[in-house]
């Protein structure tokens, strides 16, 4: 019997240790799914009596009645805006108190950009480049969103920032070498025009495809976060683009993992020919964002103080949280789309005119600098002359340069090039050999 009772004792301390073995691995079990969903402090402790939902996919109450839940629940998120269209600061505590020589540079950069593209365009027009695309309209969510970056935050563009790039210090005749695709090129003429790219200045090289840099910076910014630097990414892409799956993918993968990123959307009302009303039903791209997870903001793109306030402010807790925000420019596309495109069939002259004649981010600027005696008609005759000099001062070097040497189609994809593509080089010297009349060698380096 002594046996049997220290068998049963021994017993009963073995199931005593598997059940508070078992119950420490629930507790563990739903703390770190508690920590996963929405973290520690933001999950309700699991009370399975009571009368609420307790599922782990969302945060909501019981109804007892069929509701559906309307698009249009609100009459429409507002538009932050801190200058009027004359130029008046509506509320002076908005006001971003930025010195006389800041603002001159956000005109001179924004009215610089204008002139480089009237140039390129036209010289797209001549037949000198193959493809152009131009900023108008769209001047104010550039400078205003890169002023209020520091230099080492990492920049994916679509292809209608160049302005932020510009803002950074990227010289004319390298945008001009870009375009032209001439040995000066950083891209070595293996690129579309319009597709800049710079190491030195954190801007990730523009590729055509939409949306794809979406999903590039969400992993970026997350290897940003695990460095622990005081950076962020910076993704720039259309309302357009947003309608693409690697917008969703961004957004998703950025709130989960919790990453330092600005999602910064300029929707000037055409992914190129198509309408917003015909893109979306919802209230455009800044309501996506709470369903993301997203902090999320509408600004006026057409006020720069808008656009650097919203972009500072995200920035700063970007950094400070770990958290990605969503910003949507509303803006307008006063050119084209690209030199492919004619927006004369899908939208009217009158409109265009009233976005280029009663509401332009450069016109409103000046207002502004106008009111404080900044800048005045003389000032303005002065710069305009001068920009247009140093911009066909670069255009006439461009010109003059030769084109990238041929070889260089196969290098910086391996550290070696592969016997494959040596091969294919040797194929391509044989046939410009054979028929040499047709390949001018004499425009390309030695």
């Amino acid at each position: 019997m002594a046996a049997v009772r220290s068998v049963q004792k021994l017993y009963g301390i073995g199931l005593h240790s598997i059940r508070q073995n078992t119950a420490l691995k629930a507790t563990t079990l739903l703390q770190q799914r508690a920590f996963r969903v929405c973290r520690a402090l933001r999950q309700q402790p699991f009370d399975s009596s009571a009368e609420k939902p307790q599922f782990p996919g969302a945060s909501a109450e019981f109804i007892d009645h069929l509701e559906f839940i309307q698009p249009n629940v609100i009459s429409g998120i507002p538009v932050y805006r801190v200058m009027d269209r004359q130029g008046q600061i509506i509320n002076p505590s908005e006001d971003p108190q930025l010195s006389k020589e800041t603002v001159l540079n956000f005109y001179q950069k924004m009215t610089l950009l204008n002139t480089m593209d009237r140039i390129l365009y036209e010289s797209q027009r001549q037949g000198r480049i193959s493809f152009y695309m131009t900023n108008y309209g769209e001047e104010g969510t550039h400078i205003g969103s890169a002023a209020a970056l520091d230099p080492s935050d990492l920049v994916f563009g679509q292809y209608r920032e160049a302005g932020v790039l510009m803002y950074r210090g990227f010289p004319l005749d390298l945008f001009m070498a870009q375009c032209y695709a001439n040995a000066d090129d950083l891209g070595k003429g293996r690129q579309m025009p319009v597709h800049y790219g710079s190491k030195d200045l954190n801007f990730v090289t523009i590729s055509s495809p939409l949306a794809t840099q979406i999903p590039q910076a969400a992993g970026a910014a997350y290897a940003v976060k695990r460095e622990n630097a005081n950076r962020v990414v910076i993704c720039y892409f259309g309302e357009g683009a947003a309608s693409e799956g690697d917008a969703h993918a961004g957004f998703n993968f950025s709130a989960t993992l919790e990453c330092p990123l600005i999602f910064f959307c300029r929707n000037n009302g055409y992914a190129i020919s198509t309408p917003t009303n015909e893109q979306y039903r919802g209230d455009g791209i800044a309501a996506r964002g709470p369903g993301y997870g997203l902090m999320s903001i509408r600004v006026d793109g057409n006020d720069v103080f808008a656009v650097y306030n919203a972009t500072k402010e995200a920035r700063r807790r970007a950094v400070a949280e770990n958290q990605p925000f969503l910003i949507e420019a509303m803006t307008y596309r006063i050119g084209h789309h690209s030199t492919s495109d004619d927006s004369s069939a899908y939208r009217s002259v009158d409109e265009v005119n009233y976005w280029d004649k009663q509401d332009h981010p450069i016109s409103r600027l000046r207002h502004y600098m106008t009111a404080r005696d900044w800048w005045g008609e003389d000032e303005e005759r002065a710069w305009r002359k001068q920009s247009r000099k140093l911009v066909m001062e670069a255009f006439e070097r461009a010109e003059r340069r030769l084109k990238p040497h041929p070889d260089l189609m196969f290098t910086d994809v391996y550290d070696e090039m592969t016997p494959q593509i040596a091969k294919q080089k040797d194929a391509m010297w044989r046939h410009i050999q054979q028929y040499k009349e047709h390949y001018p060698l004499d425009l390309y380096e030695k």
